[in-house]
């Protein structure tokens, strides 16, 4: 079987046309080249160059042997391009843990393109207003909206978000501010920023409807079923809410990034949290 270093000399000489082309082409000696083509001629027991004149030239099995030779090198550097993209290619499972309305606002664009380019990432999403542990490995990355104090973690702060109190115009237009019913979190998130902040504004009243997620007080209040604190993210561009008050005063909760230092050496990990964080390099 013929050596496949001569073969790829010879290649070169195919392409470039002259000994000091090829020579250039793949940075050796020009002596290399004529002392490689050589030595495939003998293992092929066959003349391939016509070293007379000035200028070499293929003899006709050397043109034949080309032809060849060139869909060897085509069939080469598909090889190349393959392994490139097989050593590229991220697989694997990531757990990310997150507020459900955080997630669903922040987090889907860029983990659908992520999984677009790497199809074998296989990634969970748990919208959950509790702590998953990143110790116990019950989610690789969390999105949280309180900085952890303890534990071995890498931390990035990814942006800032802005609450305040929000009803439907109608309502607004037809309660006094007196008469608000207010909408919170459940008794557990009474020492969240949020929802202090909330009943410092209640001024000893009391909560008229209480639910567990976000999205649920969002849907009472454009039912018209009171106020409550809810991110400028969700309401925004949505004409069903305006701010209870022009000049309150928002709450804000800085987002955070976490993830156990023992998984920064994980590839998976590392281009999920390349792709959330790219998304708030502009905060939201």
């Amino acid at each position: 079987m013929a050596d496949w270093e001569n073969i790829r000399h010879f290649a070169a000489l195919v392409q470039a046309g002259t000994l000091s082309g090829a020579a250039r082409q793949l940075h050796v000696e020009h002596a290399t080249i004529a002392r490689r083509i050589a030595a495939l001629e003998t293992e092929l027991n066959l003349k391939l160059v016509d070293r007379r004149g000035r200028r070499l030239s293929l003899t006709a099995d050397g043109e034949r042997i080309a032809t060849l030779v060139e869909h060897m090198e085509k069939d080469a550097q598909a090889i190349d391009r393959a392994a490139e993209s097989a050593r590229s290619e991220l697989t694997g499972d990531v757990t990310i843990s997150a507020p459900p309305a955080l997630a669903a606002a922040m987090l889907v664009r860029p983990l659908v393109a992520l999984r677009k380019q790497h199809p074998g990432l296989k990634i969970c999403i748990l919208g959950e207003t509790h702590h998953a542990s990143l110790d116990r490995r019950e989610a690789d990355i969390a999105i949280r909206l309180a900085r952890p104090v303890d534990g071995d973690f890498i931390i990035v702060k990814l942006t800032e978000l802005t609450l305040r109190l929000y009803g439907s115009p109608d309502y607004l237009n037809l309660t006094q501010p007196e008469d608000w019913a207010f909408i919170g979190y459940l008794e557990n998130m009474d020492a969240a920023s949020q929802q202090a902040a909330l009943i410092g504004q209640m001024a000893g009243r009391s909560f008229c409807i209480r639910a567990s997620t976000l999205e649920i007080q969002y849907a009472l209040v454009r039912e018209g079923g009171g106020v409550a604190m809810l991110p400028d993210f969700m309401v925004e561009s949505d004409s069903a809410f305006v701010a209870a008050a022009a000049d309150q005063q928002p709450v804000i909760r800085d987002v955070w990034l976490v993830f156990h230092n023992d998984m920064k050496s994980s590839a998976a990990i590392r281009a999920v949290v390349k792709s959330i964080r790219e998304e708030f390099i502009t905060p939201f």
